[in-house]
């Protein structure tokens, strides 16, 4: 159907910077004079095409054209912006202002709602916008990476194929397929320094649908804790991981039980409790904080 054709045409506009008339027919199997009525058309219903003729020419949507905002409902607009924000704190350029711009108009602004406010920036702010912009520019050009990382194995300079910039645990991390390790892997961004973006290109793979799941990476194993919190420390427990993640004890402390993928994590989680935790198990991690223990009452 035309109709069909013409929100096609609308459609890849909107997603490339520019397109040819011959790709256009190819894609929708008309003729070159088809896709050109239905140019016509599409500019007839108030949406400005561009034809650039020669050499790089082809059809695309005038930069400065107001999306019509009536296709979205206020609230959507605003959960929109408000995500938009989010990524300005780590961005070098302002999106949430350029949307809105897009769809205000002289007697109607469109801003986002205060009600909810996202700021993924940290203290490595500067820097953290810097490698941010890298890899962006990397995955678009499809160009090789590389940096030195440091982590709890040591130091290790690598290269990858960068793929995917993830926002979760609260940290930002790079995910792309490590050249020395040849396989998908995902690297923290604050333990990645000396990044630059190499001249080499890279060949898209297909990423396996199992190592998306990004939980995966941390570790093969799983670490059951088993503790007993002061009640004082009840909050930080409410805080971390919910009202209903422990169990409150006749004497008020409180017993609370997660398992761990990854072990230095739950060391570092339990330490930071200092003497308001005894742990249960596992025994390993009774073992070490005995044996850290004593080093510190070494230095002491």
């Amino acid at each position: 159907m035309k109709i069909d054709r013409l929100i096609g045409i609308i459609t890849i506009l909107l997603q490339k910077d520019k397109v040819t008339a011959p790709e256009l027919a190819e894609r929708f199997e008309v003729s070159r004079r088809t896709i050109n009525r239905d140019i016509e058309d599409i500019c007839k219903a108030g949406i400005p095409i561009v034809s650039a003729q020669g050499y790089g020419g082809g059809f695309y949507i005038e930069s400065s054209y107001k999306l019509d905002k009536t296709i979205f409902t206020k609230e959507q607009l605003q959960a929109m912006l408000s995500g938009l924000q989010g990524i300005d704190s780590v961005s070098m350029s302002p999106y949430a202002a350029t949307v809105a711009e897009r769809f205000s108009s002289k007697n109607n602004q469109i801003i986002a709602d205060n009600t909810i406010i996202i700021d993924l920036a940290s203290y490595y702010k500067d820097s953290l916008t810097e490698k941010i912009e890298l890899i962006k520019n990397a995955i678009s050009d499809k160009c090789i990476i590389e940096f030195d990382y440091y982590s709890s194995k040591g130091e290790n300079r690598y290269n990858i194929e960068p793929y995917h910039i993830v926002f979760k645990w609260s940290s930002w991390y790079v995910f792309g397929y490590c050249l020395q390790k040849e396989e998908f892997r995902l690297f923290k961004l604050n333990r990645l320094w000396n990044l630059t973006k190499t001249d080499n290109i890279y060949i898209v793979k297909d990423i396996p649908p199992q190592t998306m799941n990004f939980g995966e990476f941390l570790s093969e194993r799983n670490f059951a804790l088993k503790a007993i919190f002061n009640e004082s420390e009840k909050f930080r427990i409410i805080e971390g991981y919910g009202i209903d993640s422990f169990k409150v004890l006749d004497n008020g402390q409180i017993l609370f039980e997660l398992d761990f993928t990854n072990y230095d994590i739950m060391l570092r989680f339990i330490l930071s409790f200092g003497d308001k935790v005894t742990v249960l198990s596992p025994k390993e991690l009774i073992d070490d904080l005995r044996l850290q223990s004593e080093n510190i009452l070494k230095k002491y």
